[in-house]
């Protein structure tokens, strides 16, 4: 199969050298002729997916709870004013 390499490096925005063009064309060569046996592969019997797991989506209720996540999140601040975080002024006038 004929890679035009130039062309290839061209898109990926990838400025090679002679033995790097020559390498990736033997690269690039062998992962086609793999696809090339997977293409003779009889898969008249599998369905089409989009995926290969099943997958469903699982719906729960959008519910409001009350969360103390606030408060455990304060208890590890090195200094809180209120329900806030106390930080050290960065902004100088």
């Amino acid at each position: 199969m004929e890679i035009n390499i130039d062309r290839v490096a061209e898109l990926a925005r990838l400025n090679l050298k002679a033995e790097e063009k020559k390498k990736l064309e033997k690269d690039l060569g062998a992962i086609l002729d793999y696809v090339k046996k997977l293409d003779k592969l009889d898969t008249s019997k599998v369905e089409p997916t989009s995926h290969v797991l099943n997958m469903e989506n699982v719906f729960r209720p959008d519910e409001a709870k009350s969360s103390d996540a606030a408060s455990k999140a304060l208890e590890h601040a090195p200094q809180t004013e209120g329900s806030f975080f106390k930080v050290p002024k960065i902004v100088q006038r």
